[in-house]
């Protein structure tokens, strides 16, 4: 027999999202997959949700197939919660896997004094995953994401936050569960789509509860993590909105820098642009026809474009233009 060490790294290297348990499939026929959580998961069974994107996405996969989906999250939910509606929500259910989606409120609720120590939170899990391997059931326990968004650690929970994930990958190694870092795959993810440092609105709403990309987003993850693709439109491409400017010549340099300075603000106001960059020409071609402006807007895809358009701030800045261009050149395309 393996000593318990070299069985949990033996597990753990062989549980690394897209693959599957020991050449057992996870969406096996009659598997029945619940998913325990907070308000992200009770959101995610919601029609845009994570929770209803894999459920879709299985039976697209595998309509041959009976996989019954059950989204077990509450609003406001902690592991000590799990801990009390385990038998009721989950293992009368007689699951054959469980994601366990926790860990946010257990930190965010220790600004009231609500929270959950770490002894207590590392326990429960360790609580949780036994009754449910008793069960027979396998486990894939994620890290808790994300009480913020921006990259550069100045969220006021992160660190926090980073030690409670660290319990949850301390746990998934030695309880020899499947392990999804989703910590990790959101801070990689931002690093990449958050180039303005937001605090919100790449992933979340509100900094933690997911918008549709973020929903998109896990459900990847999730898919992933028992050996299954799935790529949402918002991964395909992006919508880029190129516009360039060519003053009138008695349009004075304080009046440019106006415009200039108010079309930066824009990513301040619209939240649907995730990034923007802009410059004057610089080119040695001779072939800008008078335009000396150009600016990059970036969208997540064309609906996120179409409802910049009419956005209030964005229809402000029109107003300020007034008269004082000769030409406007706008563009827009997809990326691939």
């Amino acid at each position: 027999m393996f000593p318990r060490a070299i069985f949990a790294a033996f597990i753990t290297l062989n549980l690394i999202p897209g693959n599957i348990l020991f050449g057992q499939d996870m969406l096996a026929d009659k598997s029945r997959i619940v998913f325990l959580g907070d308000s992200i998961t009770q959101a995610g069974v919601g029609p845009h949700g994570y929770v209803t994107v894999i459920k879709r996405e299985i039976a697209r996969l595998h309509p041959d197939r009976e996989v019954e989906i059950i989204g077990a999250g509450i609003s406001g939910n902690k592991v000590p919660d799990l801990q009390r509606r385990l038998e009721r929500d989950v293992l009368r259910k007689k699951p054959t896997l469980v994601f366990i989606y926790i860990g946010i409120n257990d930190v965010w609720h220790s600004q009231n004094g609500k929270g959950t120590s770490k002894e207590d939170y590392e326990s429960g899990l360790r609580d949780i995953i036994q009754q449910i391997t008793d069960a027979r059931a396998k486990v894939i326990l994620c890290t808790p994401s994300m009480i913020g968004e921006k990259t550069d650690g100045s969220n006021p929970l992160d660190s926090m936050l980073e030690e409670y994930a660290s319990i949850s990958r301390k746990v998934a190694t030695e309880t020899g569960s499947q392990l999804l870092d989703l910590r990790k795959q959101f801070l990689d993810h931002l690093k990449t789509h958050n180039p303005l440092n937001r605090s919100k609105n790449v992933l979340t709403g509100d900094g933690v509860h997911l918008n549709q990309a973020g929903n998109d987003f896990v459900a990847r993850q999730m898919l992933e993590a028992v050996g299954r693709r799935y790529e949402s439109s918002a991964d395909r491409s992006l919508m880029r909105h190129i516009v360039l400017f060519k003053f009138k010549d008695d349009v004075e340099p304080a009046g440019i820098d106006e415009i200039v300075a108010a079309f930066d603000d824009l990513p301040n106001k619209i939240e649907q642009i995730i990034d923007y960059e802009a410059g004057t020409n610089v080119s040695p071609e001779q072939l800008d026809q008078g335009f000396t402006h150009a600016f990059v807007v970036t969208f997540r895809d064309a609906a996120a474009r179409d409802a910049y358009l009419p956005h209030p701030a964005h229809k402000d800045f029109v107003t300020l233009l007034g008269d004082r261009l000769e030409k406007v050149l706008v563009i827009d395309f997809a990326t691939q």
